[in-house]
């Protein structure tokens, strides 16, 4: 594994003390475009859940301006990535993240798990087309690294081993995943902008069956999708698995991009972090 000198560096590093660093190597070095798209779906997983869909739709801010929020989404998280929790862009975001959430009447139970897709979601994806699982270590610095962040938005009861986190995250999806048009409103919407990263608007009835072939059965039906026919799902599959093997012989990303300052539509001249997300 000469060419993987990042993974190396993360086998020395101590997942209790140093897993802010791990995170980072993970996302940017090692599994640069794995992380974004399981992260993507990890986010998207949590429209299946109609309490969160109807807050969105009611708000009315992620359905007349979805691409603003998906980027102020993904800037507040990367600001505390890259930056550090305790650090001043870091403190900033999460203040922002509290206060954003503060206005509404949000479950606690609902906050733990849109927290523990963050954390499996990633695990599953490398699990399934990664060209190598997390090890040990790394599920325990990410774990380790959301149970941090979720003390900080005074999310409370939150599990302390990726057993209890994984039970409670399969228990809720069985309980709360249920179709409801606010899935499919919010859903469609994310879909479309997410599939525009990609293709044309003219391609999205090519793109989406793509897309929906990623998926498993109970988000497809929480979310009204119909199921891709089986030989499209075999085939993404196996182009996955054969990616995955072929990363297997490539080296890691030497020079990270940072999700902090890959440009945007939305802040062309950039932006400043106590200025993302909503408002009164």
């Amino acid at each position: 594994m000469s060419n993987k000198p990042f993974t190396k560096e993360i086998e020395k590093l101590d997942p209790k003390e140093d897993f802010e660093k791990i995170c980072f190597l993970l996302t940017y070095h090692c599994f640069p475009w794995d992380m974004e798209k399981a992260l993507e779906f990890a986010l998207f997983r949590t429209f299946a859940v109609p309490s969160v869909s109807r807050l969105l739709a009611a708000t009315g801010a992620f359905i007349k301006h979805t691409r603003k929020r998906y980027d102020d989404t993904e800037l507040l998280l990367y600001e505390i990535l890259e930056n550090g929790m305790d650090s001043a862009r870091g403190t900033i975001a999460i203040d922002r993240i509290n206060n954003m959430h503060g206005r509404y009447r949000i479950a606690n139970r609902d906050y733990l798990y849109v927290l523990s897709t963050f954390i499996f979601e990633p695990i599953r994806w490398m699990d399934q087309w990664g060209w190598r699982p997390f090890s040990t270590k790394e599920k325990e610095a990410i774990l380790y690294n959301y149970q941090i962040l979720g003390e900080k938005m005074h999310i409370t009861d939150i599990p302390k081993t990726l057993a209890e986190f994984e039970a409670f995250n399969i228990a809720y999806e069985q309980q709360h995943f249920e179709f409801q048009d606010s899935n499919a409103m919010i859903g469609n919407k994310t879909l479309d902008l997410l599939l525009g990263f990609y293709l044309p608007t003219w391609l999205f009835p090519l793109g989406k069956p793509v897309a929906l072939c990623l998926m498993d059965a109970p988000l497809r039906d929480a979310m009204g999708y119909e199921k891709p026919p089986d030989w499209l799902i075999k085939t993404i599959k196996q182009s996955m698995l054969l990616r995955g093997r072929f990363l297997r012989w490539l080296p890691e990303r030497k020079n990270p991009v940072l999700g902090t300052l890959r440009k945007r539509k939305t802040y062309p001249q950039g932006y400043k972090v106590e200025e993302l997300g909503t408002f009164r």
